[in-house]
């Protein structure tokens, strides 16, 4: 990671989409990507979710909140798909920079 995943950061409307590599927003939201998938995983309420882990307030703008979380979930099912690899990558050439 580039940089340091942040405990409980503030979310943008929108995750990173169509990037087919890791940003560093992504690395900063890592732990986030993660609670919303332990969330999905328990089966909590989408809202509930969103106000605790993205500090939005569906009562106070449902749809907006709603895609708010759609995108983050999305994000972090590429993470777990796709996304690993270039984090793989990454810490195979880290890895080379010290055996020099």
């Amino acid at each position: 990671m580039r940089v340091k995943p942040e405990l409980d950061p503030d979310v943008d409307d929108e995750a990173p989409n169509g990037f087919e590599m890791i940003t560093p927003y992504d690395d900063a939201h890592a732990i986030t990507y993660l609670r919303l998938l332990d969330a999905e995983a328990d089966g909590a309420d989408w809202a509930e979710v969103a106000r605790i882990v993205l500090h939005r307030d569906p009562t106070a703008d449902q749809a907006r909140t709603r895609r708010c979380w759609e995108s983050h979930l999305d994000r972090a099912h590429w993470m777990t798909k796709r996304g690993y690899r270039h984090l793989l990558t990454q810490a195979a050439e880290d890895a080379k920079g010290y055996d020099a």
